[in-house]
Parts: structure tokens; sequence; C-alpha cells
């Protein structure tokens, strides 16, 4: 009989620049732990930039490489376009080179496959407006992805609308970042375990990472046009519903107890997706959110995950 195992499970948002703190926070984790975060977790979970952390952890970096690619990378990835200006009009405020020069400095030739963890990582076909999700080789229907690059995995992931052109898939499909549609992705992250993986809900313990939030202000009962009542407002409260949402649906199905969120409220407009100046209060912000969430965080660490075993395999994979 199979030994009972906890399945763990880590989930990253989306949020640009912002990837700071997660990557700050698992980064002082393993300042206390044996080993990697990345050894500990079943399935890791990302969108957007929490995607890119997703595929580093799965590469093997540990946290302090992740960190390193956002101080390093950060100000190639968010150099100032001369199109800024335009960003209103449908023209994109970046041009994605900087960040594909990052990604491929950072992972070179690596596919999907040659990961040493389940991944998930969304994004959207923008012809289409269906879902579209990156998945390794953890069920015998997912046939194609990992022989992916990992830097087209994370160009599409995290091509944000306004901020970075649509990603060109090698197929041709047309993608763009996956936090249109699940920027807080822990809600799929359960629904994959539980519908895909067959895992027991029993037996699932997850850790949803934010990159901070800000709380609501929206100013009710006032008499504003709509427009200058919405134009503000509408991404913040569609980013603050959808990651509601998808909460909602990982403790409804995995168990409210076995969900763990870690997401700050800072003052609003405190950070932004592409606010370089950010970068050194959310490192801080990373290790002082480490330090105080480590004592209830202990589960999570007192056994390594097992080998993940992909079905369909590459050559040289890890």
């Amino acid at each position: 009989m199979e030994k009972h195992m906890t399945k763990k499970i880590l989930c990253i948002d989306g949020g640009g620049i912002k990837g700071v703190f997660p990557a700050s926070l698992i980064a002082t984790l393993e300042e206390s732990i044996d080993g990697k975060v990345s050894d500990y977790f079943d399935l890791i979970v990302g969108t957007s930039t929490g995607g890119i952390i997703a595929l580093g952890l799965g590469m093997g970096f540990t946290g302090q490489q992740v960190l390193t690619f956002y101080e390093k990378y950060g100000s190639m990835v968010f150099k100032g376009s001369p199109l800024g200006f335009l960003r209103h009009f449908g023209i994109s405020k970046y041009s994605n080179e900087g960040l594909r020069q990052a990604l491929e400095e950072t992972f070179g030739a690596k596919v999907l496959g040659e990961s040493s963890k389940r991944l998930v990582i969304p994004s959207m076909n923008l012809e289409t407006g269906e879902v579209y999700i990156y998945k390794t080789a953890h069920h015998e229907r997912f046939q194609h992805d990992y022989k992916v690059k990992a830097v087209d995995v994370a160009l599409s992931t995290s091509a944000a609308p306004t901020y970075f052109p649509t990603h060109m898939s090698a197929t041709g499909v047309p993608l763009v970042d996956g936090g249109v549609w699940a920027n807080n992705p822990v809600g799929m992250a359960v629904v994959e375990a539980i519908g895909v993986l067959g895992w027991s809900k029993d037996d699932l313990q997850v850790l949803s990472i934010g990159c901070t939030s800000e709380s609501m202000s929206m100013k009710i009962g006032k008499k504003l046009p709509w427009l200058l009542y919405w134009a503000p407002n509408l991404v913040s409260v569609f980013m603050a519903s959808q990651s509601s949402a998808s909460l909602g649906t990982a403790q409804i199905l995995a168990g409210f107890e076995n969900v763990t969120r870690i997401d700050p409220i800072v003052a609003k407009g405190k950070f932004g997706l592409d606010v370089l100046e950010g970068i050194k209060s959310l490192k801080g912000l990373g290790h002082s959110e480490a330090r105080k969430a480590l004592p209830h965080l202990k589960h999570f660490f007192e056994q390594k995950a097992t080998k993940f075993d992909p079905i369909y395999k590459v050559e040289n994979s890890i």
C-alpha cells in the first residue's frame, strides 16, 4: 500500500517588478530550512512574474538566485520606451527585448520538460479568448508543452497588455499575460491537484504568495462622471475580485485550514508593476514577512516532496 503523504502546492501571483517580494520571501525562508523551498513542494503554479519565479524554482534555482534575477535585470526589462506615452492608444509601453534577453541569459535553451517539479503556468490565447495553460508532463494528456522553451513560456505568461507586446508562440498562437484571468492562480492550482492529478483534498497543503495588495478606496456615493469614477479603479477592482474568487475556490475545495495566504496590504501607490524604485523596499518587506510567517509555515518544511517523474521526458532532463 502506498504510504500516505501530504501533497504541497506553492502558488505565486503576478505583479511585474513586485515579484521581488515573493522572491525575497522565498530566499529568506531558505535561510532557515534544509535545502531549497522548491524541494518541499509537489506542484508549483505561477502567473506572469510568478510564472517566471515558478520556472526558476523548477529549474533548480534557489530563492536568492531568483531574487538576483530581479535585481540584475529589472532595469533592463523595464527600460524606458519613447512610445510610453502612447500606451493608452493600444501600443505597449515597453519592448519585450529586454525581458527576452534577461530570460535567455537566465534559462538558455532549457525547455519546460527539464523542470524537476510539476509546473502549471497560465497564459491566454488572444485570438480565441480561450485560456492557454503550459503544463509539465504530469499527466498523459500533456504531450506537447514539455518541449517548449522556458523562455517562450515566460514571455507568454508575462505579456501584460499595455506593458509588453503580445507574444507569438513558435506555433503561431498570440499569447498574453495569464494575469488577465488568473493573476492569483491558487484556485486553478487546487483544481489541477484534485481534478487532474487526482490528489485527495484531505492531503493538500497550499501556500499562496501574492506580490502585495492595496486596500480598496472606491468613492462610493460620490457623484462623478462614470469615466472619472471607473477609469482609475477598474484594473484594481478586477484584480481584487479575481484574487478573492480564486482564493475562495481553493479554500472551499481544499479546506480553509489547508490554504495559507501571504499577501501584505501596502499603502496605495507605494509599489507599481514597473516602478524600479520599489525594489529595495520590496526586498525588505519580503524578508520581514518571511521572518514573521516562518513559525506558521513549519508544516510545509517538515518533509521534502517525493521526486517528480514526468510521463514524457526530454534528453538531458533534470
